[in-house]
């Protein structure tokens, strides 16, 4: 059984409990952070923590912890479940919603705690550095029809949910999505890179998709590898006519994709570039 944190509180996940008038429940009503750890190292952790803070920021919720407070409930939430998760590859969610209210009305109000929660889970192991042993993914294209605040990590993630359930009825891995404009922003859960000629190309980012840490993390280590990165927009037909594609993520790092719609991307294998790639991130992302 997995420990959980909850308000202040370490008790095991199945006893972790809020109200029903919670503004997490009654709206999505708060920002979350998914951390990834390998053997007690957290991932991005100070990404990770500015993103939180830009996120509740933007909402209106007063942030309960500094960053050093944050990085104690991790450490311990991630020590108190190594039993329970003994390969040392462990997820931390933490959720902010905005607390308890005793009437269910639209507007913030004024003078409750937040509601502050953490629990611990098992996440896959660092992508391989071998492409005979990458697992590639097969994606889905969708237009994007989520809201146009998507740079805001909130928990409302309706529009998400039913972008990656189209991926699941399709039987791919994930949803890959475009804008009014037929331009990539990103996929329900990652961020999208592409590969031209050995060129490396991501979605600039706006209000239209995620900052994402592992991004973030990814950038920096391909151009200390020598690689080049440009963040500049793209199109559907040139995301189909790439030479690879990757998507990124928290628990995915940097994942290569062979098909998007049924189409073969280059040859329909892992890539070369790729491979430097994921080199390249795991050299740097304990240094981020």
């Amino acid at each position: 059984m997995t420990i959980a944190f909850l308000n202040g509180e370490f008790l095991p996940l199945s006893e972790a409990k809020i109200s029903p008038m919670d503004r997490g429940f009654l709206f999505g009503d708060g920002i979350y952070e998914v951390i990834p750890t390998y053997n007690g190292s957290p991932v991005g952790f100070n990404g990770h923590m500015s993103r939180l803070s830009n996120g509740l920021n933007a909402v209106e919720i007063t942030n309960p912890f500094d960053a050093p407070m944050w990085n104690d409930i991790l450490s311990q939430l991630v020590e108190k479940n190594r039993q329970a998760i003994p390969s040392g590859n462990i997820g931390v969610y933490f959720h902010v919603s905005r607390g308890t209210d005793v009437k269910r009305f639209h507007a913030y109000p004024k003078d409750i705690a937040p509601t502050v929660f953490g629990f611990a889970f098992e996440i896959a192991p660092p992508q391989p550095t071998d492409k005979s042993q990458a697992k590639p993914l097969k994606v889905a294209l969708q237009q994007d029809k989520r809201w146009q605040r998507c740079h805001i990590k909130s928990t409302s993630l309706l529009g998400n949910v039913m972008h990656f359930q189209a991926g699941v009825d399709a039987g791919v891995n994930e949803t890959i999505l475009f804008n009014n404009d037929g331009m990539i922003t990103e996929a329900s859960s990652c961020n999208v890179f592409i590969v031209k000629e050995g060129a490396i190309l991501t979605s600039p980012l706006n209000h239209e998709l995620l900052p994402g840490v592992t991004r973030a993390i990814a950038i920096e280590a391909f151009k200390q590898a020598g690689l080049v990165v440009t963040e500049a927009w793209f199109s559907k037909d040139e995301l189909l006519n790439a030479d690879e594609v990757w998507l990124t993520s928290s628990s995915k790092e940097v994942a290569p994709v062979i098909e998007v719609d049924g189409k073969p991307i280059g040859d329909g294998k892992v890539g070369d570039v790729w491979l430097k790639a994921i080199h390249a991130y795991h050299a740097h992302k304990f240094n981020a």
